[in-house]
């Protein structure tokens, strides 16, 4: 194992974009952590891990991938089999099993009102794109985040696919049950409900929990020294 400080890859997830991890990227750059925020494609599994792998690739040295929201998923599924990974770190995101959806594990606890609050429509490449609505992202996203800023980012929100959200983790070989992880967890996430994100933490072993009181979604925009600790947490231990 290289000696070499790891690099932070973040790693966002459907309805946010790479600068959702600007207060979280200022802080690692303030401590002398690399860091890159990669865009997600948003468009399936495959293809999003397969781009990740392909951020990670262009990094000398190891890395520690953090994933948010279906970016957990993405996570999961690019660390598979990779021997720059060194740690990750599930920020209100999905550590799915294999087969296991975004959508499937939604619905495995109550709590999550994300579905209302879609609005879809087809794509030309085929399938459906989904979006938060305009009248409910504030409270359905980013409940504890200024109104003005939550519109904001409401304006620069990325649509995901519906096959993205629907397809079951393809590797047989998630990389939680090989790689040290550590949760940090919205208590008020209307989401990705907090039992789940428990549940989740605990079937991974996770290394460590951050459970934020009131947190919503959007916990890296609310919380970024939160989010920070944790990934600085990982990124000492590996």
């Amino acid at each position: 194992m290289s000696d070499q400080k790891p690099t932070v890859v973040l790693v966002h997830g459907a309805f946010a974009e790479s600068a959702s991890w600007s207060g979280v990227v200022e802080r690692l750059r303030g401590r002398s952590i690399d860091v890159v925020a990669a865009a997600n494609p948003l468009r399936s599994v495959s293809g999003d891990a397969a781009y990740v792998r392909d951020v990670v690739a262009s990094i000398s040295g190891p890395v520690v991938l953090v994933g948010h929201s279906y970016g957990g998923v993405v996570i999961t599924e690019a660390a598979a089999g990779s021997d720059k990974i060194r740690g990750l770190v599930y920020v209100c995101g999905f550590a799915p099993e294999h087969g296991e959806s975004a959508i499937a594990l939604s619905g495995m606890f109550p709590g999550s009102t994300l579905g209302q609050a879609l609005t879809g429509y087809p794509v030309s490449t085929g399938g459906n794109e989904l979006a938060i609505r305009p009248d409910a992202f504030h409270q359905q996203f980013a409940a504890d985040v200024p109104a003005a800023r939550a519109a904001v980012m409401c304006a620069t929100q990325r649509p995901v696919t519906e096959q993205a959200l629907a397809t079951g983790l393809p590797t047989a070989a998630p990389a939680w049950k090989s790689l040290p992880s550590w949760f940090v967890i919205g208590d008020d996430d209307r989401c990705i409900p907090a039992q789940l994100q428990r549940f989740m933490a605990t079937r991974a072993g996770a290394k460590g929990v951050s459970a934020v009181p009131g947190a919503s979604h959007a916990i890296a925009v609310s919380q970024p020294d939160v989010v920070t600790a944790a990934i600085v947490e990982a990124v000492e231990a590996v």
